[in-house]
């Protein structure tokens, strides 16, 4: 992965690969919403440039757009400052959550303990360059001093730039889905203060662990992140 690509949603965003493009173009969004790569306030790129990095036609993308503004995702705005923007609202928590079984809720918890311990251990193996260190930082300072409105975006992009640094796009891409899936039960519990300091306290750990190269480190502190979600979630939703 090129230094300049950290940060940049397009390293993360996925280009639609399926013969339902419009479909797939709006889940591509949706979960780009949801994980963070596009937060609330934010002004999407430009639909030639959206366009182009999706593989769809303007048409196909203005559509998908104009279905998610009329949802409450999005907001056009004319005149000198005007483009598409994110809104601050979030899916149905409901609406995620009955789309996963309790098995399927176990699979993703399970799932997610073998992949981001592992991501962890690859971005404190690999060389991490000013801006690599630069990127970890920017996105630990965000979720730090993220408010009860952005904190679960602002979480999922410290986790995805974890991924980010480990220089494998499958792997970024398997954590920004699993990612995705995670948010949507998170959505359906309670934001607890004493959780989310704990956490932001564990992300320092993690971060700290990984820019000293401790792979090992990274790795155990990562999945004790992990499990500490995975309890409170099994708690709630069971």
């Amino acid at each position: 992965m090129l230094a300049a690509e950290f940060g940049d949603p397009y390293a993360v965003l996925r280009p639609v690969r399926s013969g339902n493009t419009f479909e797939e173009t709006i889940e591509h969004l949706l979960q780009a919403i949801r994980v963070g790569l596009f937060p609330p306030g934010q002004k999407l790129p430009a639909e030639r440039e959206l366009a182009g990095h999706l593989g769809v036609s303007r048409a196909t993308l203005r559509e998908a757009l104009a279905e998610l503004q009329q949802a409450g995702y999005l907001d056009v705005r004319r005149g000198r400052y005007g483009g598409t923007y994110v809104l601050e609202t979030r899916i149905s928590a409901a609406q995620g959550i009955e789309q996963l079984s309790p098995l399927q809720r176990s699979d993703v918890l399970v799932f997610r303990a073998v992949l981001e311990p592992a991501a962890a251990e690859l971005a404190a193996q690999t060389d991490r360059t000013v801006s690599a260190k630069e990127h970890l930082q920017g996105c630990l300072a965000d979720v730090q001093s993220a408010d009860h409105v952005s904190y679960r975006a602002r979480d999922s992009r410290f986790h995805i730039a974890v991924a980010e640094l480990s220089g494998s796009a499958s792997l970024i891409t398997a954590v920004t889905d699993t990612r995705a899936r995670v948010n949507a039960l998170l959505d359906g519990i309670p934001l607890l203060p004493a959780n989310l300091e704990h956490s932001n306290e564990q992300h320092v750990e993690i971060t700290e662990a990984i820019l000293r190269g401790d792979a090992q480190q990274a790795k155990a502190l990562m999945a004790d992140h992990l499990e500490g979600t995975a309890s409170l979630l099994r708690g709630f939703l069971q």
